[in-house]
């Protein structure tokens, strides 16, 4: 197959180029390095199955030849960028994702959306099945990102339904793994590099509040399946087993052997207090759930950490 990946220089996306290519399969990757990295994607360079454009995706696509499929996945998902470039996450799944189905359309490719756990926002229902409509903020900080991803997944289903395209929704969860911005912003790569520079890491709350995190091999098999399954609807991609803030920070604190503790600090504003996926739709369609336990993937991502933290200095 032929497989446009945008954001494909990003952490899930350069992941996703790996198992592609390493399936046989042609790749382009299209990204505008916003928040993407070609240190991500630099090792397929000279694969003549590979090919890098540079563009942002809010502007219109042209691709030459054919596309058998488009993965988008374009779009900043840190916290930290939803105060930074929340103009940026509003326009990539919007008109980035117009600009990706029409570009299906022209193609005749199947599509696959990457849309998130956030669009439940604060859950009233735990865990979240699919069918759960979500609890989210329109106008606060999270916002410009969960609403943007329920704008997307709306565009979609009309595609689909309108236009007959073939077309796939993943709702991510949780994710970690190698090749996290070392400036993420999100929790596991503030502890580990907190950790890791002997600093006390930073629970907010009183890190009761629960995630649920899926170790980035399993969650691209999950993609993997969805891509050539016949589902239309939207599957929910993460790991069932909950972890408190606490417990995490507990346990990179030990995996680290860093002995500086832990500080607390307020909430951030409509942070969800639990996250759980209902894996359902995913075990019986796909036959998938996560394999890889958290200290499995706590101990492979802080070992990447640790060696880009110091090639940093």
């Amino acid at each position: 197959m032929r497989i446009l990946i945008t954001g494909g220089a990003g952490f899930l996306g350069s992941h996703l180029s790996d198992r592609f290519l390493g399936e046989g399969h042609e790749v382009i990757v299209l990204d505008n390095l916003i928040t993407g990295s070609l240190d991500n994607i630099q090792h397929h360079f000279g694969n003549p199955l590979f090919q890098f454009i540079k563009h942002d995706v809010t502007n219109y696509i042209h691709v030459p030849g054919p596309l058998d499929a488009i993965l988008h996945f374009a779009s900043p998902a840190s916290p930290k960028d939803f105060h930074t470039i929340p103009i940026q996450i509003l326009k990539v799944n919007s008109l980035g994702t117009h600009n990706a189905l029409g570009l299906a359309m022209t193609k005749g490719a199947r599509f696959l959306l990457a849309s998130t756990s956030e669009v439940y926002g604060d859950p009233l229902v735990h865990p979240q099945p699919e069918s759960y409509w979500g609890n989210v903020n329109p106008i606060g900080v999270r916002g410009v990102y969960d609403e943007a991803k329920r704008f997307a997944e709306a565009l979609t289903m009309a595609y689909h339904r309108i236009h007959g395209l073939d077309t796939r929704i993943v709702r991510i969860f949780n994710t970690y793994g190698p090749r996290m911005r070392l400036d993420d912003g999100r929790v596991i790569p503030n502890y580990v590099n907190q950790a890791l520079h002997g600093q006390p890491l930073t629970v907010y709350g009183e890190g009761s509040q629960t995630r649920s995190f899926c170790y980035v091999e399993d969650e691209v098999e999950g993609f993997y399946r969805l891509l050539f399954s016949s589902e239309n609807e939207p599957v929910n991609i993460g790991n069932t087993d909950e972890t408190t803030m606490l417990e995490l920070a507990e346990v990179v604190n030990r995996l680290t052997g860093n002995q500086a503790g832990i500080i607390f600090k307020p909430l951030p504003e409509d942070d969800p207090k639990v996250r759980k996926p209902d894996i359902t739709r995913a075990r019986t369609l796909l036959g998938w759930e996560a394999k890889v336990n958290l200290e499995q993937g706590l101990q492979r991502t802080i070992d990447w950490f640790r060696r880009n933290v110091a090639a940093l200095g």
